[in-house]
């Protein structure tokens, strides 16, 4: 969903992680530099989290993204205990889309995607499971989700899949602004994704500390707004 910008290119790695493609893992880590408990304040995951989302798309076609942190964990093939996240997206009440993904934090508090199990439904039966992977599983590699320290011009790989997965971010801000249904939010991260497997396309993300993702917007090659109607913090 991207398209590449000019600009210095940083390279994030996690301590002990070494080298790889730009901003994501290599396919050997060490499993111990990672924790299921992720409380980067741009990214928090914490169990019983729950974020709603309205997105509306070509046409004005409006779908609901219910994105849940749940208690359970997998072992991903690279040796890595994540946190999974649950993700669905329902039109007119039908389920259409529904994945599991999985994130974990290193010791410096940046946030690795691992990979993700999506499935899309069309009147109830599955017809794609496309977009799945699992870092160390043919070649693919975590990326980072949400790096520990973002400035503006902070630049990284989000997963890495050759050919199949390859979005980037570029960190544009942290002092930007967002309504949506669930609030005014100041002081939000903002971020420029995109792929060089479609150039054209081109999509800004704002995060709120403490909360997480608030607003996206496809700003080329789509129409796609997803803005925050409600969140609800983990049970303490």
């Amino acid at each position: 969903m991207r398209g590449k910008s000019k600009g210095a290119l940083v390279v994030l790695l996690a301590a002990g992680l070494g080298g790889g493609p730009a901003g994501a893992a290599p396919a050997q880590v060490d499993p111990h530099r990672f924790t299921i408990a992720i409380d980067n304040p741009y990214l928090p995951l914490t169990p019983g989290s729950r974020w709603v989302y309205r997105e509306t798309g070509p046409g004005g076609s409006v779908q609901r993204v219910v994105v849940s942190v749940t208690h359970d964990t997998k072992r991903i093939a690279n040796g890595v205990t994540a946190r999974v996240v649950r993700d669905t997206a329902s039109e007119k009440g039908r389920l259409v889309e529904d994945t599991f993904d999985w994130y974990a934090q290193d010791r410096r508090g940046n946030v690795w995607y691992l990979g993700e199990d999506t499935k899309e439904y069309d009147h109830g039966k599955v017809v794609s499971t496309a977009g799945s992977w699992e870092a160390g599983v043919n070649g693919a590699r975590g990326g980072l989700a949400m790096p520990a320290h973002p400035r503006p011009g902070l630049e990284y790989r989000q997963e890495y899949l050759a050919g199949e997965a390859e979005d980037r971010a570029r960190v544009l801000s942290l002092d930007d602004q967002a309504d949506v249904p669930a609030g005014h939010f100041a002081h939000a991260l903002l971020t420029k994704d995109w792929t060089p497997l479609e150039p054209k396309v081109l999509e800004y993300k704002l995060y709120a500390r403490g909360v997480g993702q608030v607003l996206a917007l496809g700003v080329s090659g789509g129409e796609e707004r997803q803005e925050l109607v409600r969140f609800t913090a983990a049970p303490r």
